[in-house]
């Protein structure tokens, strides 16, 4: 799997780094920076989570895997 994050509609809620931080992390302006882009384990079932129902302004996308 690979984790995109779409920094165009990121809204900088920071719950992708509440929630996956060992992928996630955010710079100062709040924005999303994908930290492990090929997750595995639970890091990449955390990335899913994000992906799929936390990320609010649905800026993270995952392919793959």
């Amino acid at each position: 799997m690979k984790v995109h994050a779409e920094r165009d509609r990121c809204i900088g809620a920071g719950l992708c780094t509440l929630h996956a931080p060992a992928v996630f992390d955010q710079e100062d302006d709040g924005m999303v920076v994908v930290l492990n882009e090929t997750p595995t384990g639970t890091d990449a079932d955390d990335a899913r989570k994000v992906a799929e129902h936390l990320c609010p302004g649905k800026a993270v996308r995952i392919t793959g895997g």
